[in-house]
């Protein structure tokens, strides 16, 4: 799984309906409204690098009121959850 975190300016009058058009998106797996110099952050996952082009030009860039997106691939993922949940294998509580 491929994971890109991506940056995205928007109209700011419309970045809650902006926010809810991003997060219906099949490969978006959660849209955060932050601040500072963006607007958005939108976790995309995919199987294929060729599909983060599908999504993020091919669908977020293209919703209206998106003005620009500035995308990050992940190379590693660090969670406490995924650390959590593999020392509580075989544990029963």
């Amino acid at each position: 799984m491929i994971t890109a975190i991506v940056l995205i300016k928007t109209s700011v009058d419309r970045i809650p309906e902006i926010a809810e058009s991003i997060a219906a998106l099949d490969s978006v797996s959660e849209v955060f409204s932050v601040t500072g110099t963006y607007d958005l952050i939108a976790m995309v996952r995919v199987a294929r690098h060729d599909d983060l082009a599908e999504v993020i030009p091919g669908r977020i860039s293209k919703i209206q009121g998106v003005e620009a997106t500035d995308t990050h691939v992940a190379f590693r993922t660090y969670s406490q959850h995924d650390l959590e949940a593999a020392f509580a294998i075989g544990l029963d509580a």
